[in-house]
């Protein structure tokens, strides 16, 4: 708001109210079961304590989303629910509207938190000029799609196969096969088009193709073709330039104008538009291995390159700001792309960005918040207090910038050597080369899942991605330490001596898997009952046994987990065995 848009009575009272507005910002704590989230204020203090399992930034709506119980909801800035936990997800709000997730499918809220519109859709997406895509099933099986006004309500009807967001109050729509259509926000049809596939709609240029095996080329909104089809990838026009990739190959992306020219010629394994007619270029750091990631340098969109290839990552510009890493640090860069040493730089991977009234930190998957003049007002704690002088803390290893690990280490336990280099074995902290490129990136992660009077349980979680694969293999270790002997627990501690623990525990979880539908994703025949050293978990009143990723199920269903009471288990527990009185 600017002055000359305030009247001179109100002046006075704008000021005191800025100068009353107190910014919240999430910020995460590692504790007992895990780590919980809050909203600390621009001196790092907490105002909203930390007992979410997730929160996210709040909006200019002064509303944020959050999830406590495995379910999200929405609060305000003095942390009462304007929507009280009962979604699987809420979308941020766009134009005062968010989507939530539950088991009728997706509903529209406004920001009071009230379900606006007649029913439940198949899928809604954000709100762009008044309008929303939406989604239904028909009784084919098959998606048709429409819009949504900013009540909830159908203003253009579900008969899509496919539909985009609207700009500039067009949008284009699949109208059948072979059949595309430019239309406006009550749906009149402007121009059609009988291409096999039409795309990337923006500032009245499209992009198509003549056969279903072509190439792409652009055309205006008339359909009149303005750029011969040349590309095998095309993008949507911005500040008159649009990415394109010329040959089936790592290195043919490049930039052109409206006229086909290219600004930016076709040599980069890959283009990113950053904003403000910012681009980075990337470049195979292996040519013979083109999956591996890349480096990137700054340049423009007329073309002028400002620097060489000696960014890992760079984030997107605001006011002329961005921020970069290479394989050391995080820092500011300009639009030349050169480091701005007066602001904060960081010893990690990650971005900086300025969020209201500070600097916001995400670096090597922790949150990091600095005041404007660089100053840390904030980071995660690194100490996990237990009882009796016991605690656990956090430590870093980072000897590649594509191996990251955090592991755990127990002040106070016995055999404190012993222990600890167990703990650093099992969360991967191992010889790794330093200055150079691995095939893989590897990152892990802990929490201190349970805790109760000798017992801690510290889960570690790895995720090792090889680069180019479609996709990482995640994974989970337990451990079950006594801080008074240092003794590392395994299932068969828990039972009585010579009771078939592996028998009754497999019958058990046979027949959940046949009487629960939660476990209908099981492979058929793939359960084959439990190992004597299987791998579990102990939390309140429960044993937890689990499998890995495609073991029993697939990927998707994560680590299939089978939960069993203790006293289900009563007849063959050790009760005065050391396992079991380390936590009773």
């Amino acid at each position: 708001m600017s002055r000359r848009n305030i009247e001179q009575g109100n002046w006075i009272s704008y000021l005191l109210t800025l100068s009353r507005m107190v910014y919240l910002f999430p910020a995460e704590v590692k504790e007992i079961g895990g780590g919980k989230w809050g909203y600390i204020n621009g001196k790092g203090n907490f105002v909203l304590p930390p007992k979410y399992e997730m929160a996210h930034e709040f909006q200019e709506s002064g509303l944020a989303i959050i999830q406590l119980n495995n379910l999200t909801g929405i609060i305000n800035n003095e942390g009462y629910f304007i929507v009280k936990p009962k979604y699987d997800t809420i979308s941020p709000f766009s134009e005062g509207r968010a989507t939530a997730i539950d088991d009728r499918g997706f509903n529209v809220l406004d920001e009071a938190g009230k379900e606006i519109g007649p029913k439940s859709y198949s899928f809604i997406g954000d709100y762009k000029e008044g309008r929303a895509v939406v989604a239904n099933m028909n009784e084919n099986g098959q998606y048709l799609y429409g819009y949504l006004n900013r009540r909830g309500n159908e203003v253009i009807p579900l008969t899509y196969e496919s539909a985009s967001d609207f700009h500039d109050g067009k949008a284009l729509v699949k109208v059948k096969e072979g059949n595309y259509a430019l239309i406006d926000l009550t749906g009149n049809v402007l121009n059609s088009y009988s291409y096999p596939f039409v795309d990337n709609y923006g500032e009245g240029m499209l992009a198509f193709r003549k056969s279903n095996e072509g190439k792409w080329g652009y055309m205006d909104e008339s359909g009149r073709v303005v750029i011969e089809p040349q590309f095998i990838e095309t993008q949507h026009f911005v500040e008159g330039r649009a990415i394109v990739n010329v040959e089936n190959q790592q290195n043919g992306y490049g930039l052109i104008n409206k006229q086909g020219k290219f600004i930016i010629k076709p040599q980069y394994s890959s283009l990113i538009y950053l904003g403000e007619n910012q681009y980075a270029l990337g470049k195979s750091v292996n040519p013979g291995k083109p999956y591996l990631p890349k480096k990137y340098a700054i340049a423009d969109s007329n073309g002028h390159i400002f620097t060489g290839f000696i960014y890992n990552g760079v984030s997107n510009y605001l006011d002329g700001l961005a921020s970069a890493y290479n394989d050391e640090m995080t820092f500011f860069i300009d639009k030349r792309g050169q480091r701005l040493n007066y602001l904060p730089k960081v010893q990690g991977s990650g971005s900086l960005a300025f969020d209201k009234s500070l600097i916001k930190g995400d670096i090597d998957l922790r949150i990091l918040y600095f005041d404007k003049k660089g100053k840390l007002i904030w980071k995660q704690n690194t100490i996990i207090p237990l009882k009796n002088d016991y605690s656990v803390i956090e430590k870093k290893f980072k000897p590649n910038k594509d191996y990251l690990v955090y592991y755990p280490q127990l002040k106070g336990v016995a055999n404190p050597e012993s222990v600890n280099q167990t703990l650093k074995d099992m969360s991967g902290v191992k010889p790794t080369v330093a200055h150079t490129q691995l095939d893989s990136s590897y990152t892990g992660d802990f929490d201190v899942r349970f805790y109760q009077k000798n017992l801690v349980v510290i889960e570690i979680n790895g995720y090792d991605y090889p680069f180019g694969a479609a996709h990482g293999m995640p994974i989970k270790k337990y451990a079950h330490i006594d801080l008074k002997t240092g003794r590392f627990y395994q299932l068969k501690d828990l039972f009585r001596k010579g009771a078939d623990y592996v028998k009754e525990l497999s019958e058990m979880i046979r027949e959940q898997i046949k009487s629960d539908e939660q476990y209908s994703y099981v492979f058929p025949n793939s359960y084959k009952g439990i190992k004597a050293d299987h791998p579990y978990y102990i939390s309140k009143g429960t044993l937890n046994v689990y499998y890995e990723p495609y073991e029993i199920a697939p990927y998707a269903a994560g680590f299939p987990t089978f939960r069993i009471p203790f006293h289900d288990l009563s007849s063959i527990i050790d009760h005065e065995g050391d396992f079991w009185r380390s936590f009773h």
